[in-house]
């Protein structure tokens, strides 16, 4: 089993979309962050088998929500950097992925 850490650029993340969702109705930002946070747990078996499709991180896309997992992965221990949603300007995306690997050197 491998080690994860969650970056603190990937906890912002998961507050935003906890937010966001409990606006929408309450008891779905915790269903969020429930469904997240199993996404995230599975990295401790399957970290490394995802593709990098963006910014040289491994992205693995949530299973319920339309959100994508970005992490790094050195073998041992997956570090998550963001956790963004997919319906973002693909633009914005690469920006902000460039921006957590800039703050992880």
């Amino acid at each position: 089993m491998y080690s994860v850490r969650i970056g603190a650029s990937a906890e912002r993340d998961l507050l935003l979309g906890f937010e966001f969702d409990e606006m929408q109705s309450e008891g779905l930002g915790q269903y969020f962050l429930d469904s997240l946070f199993s996404d995230i747990d599975a990295l401790t078996l399957h970290a490394g088998i995802h593709g990098r499709p963006l910014a040289g991180l491994h992205r693995s896309l949530s299973r319920r929500f339309p959100f994508a997992i970005y992490y790094d992965f050195d073998g041992h221990t997956a570090v998550v950097l963001a956790v963004l949603d997919c319906r973002r300007n693909p633009r914005s995306i690469r920006g902000t992925l460039g921006a957590h690997r800039m703050h992880k050197k």
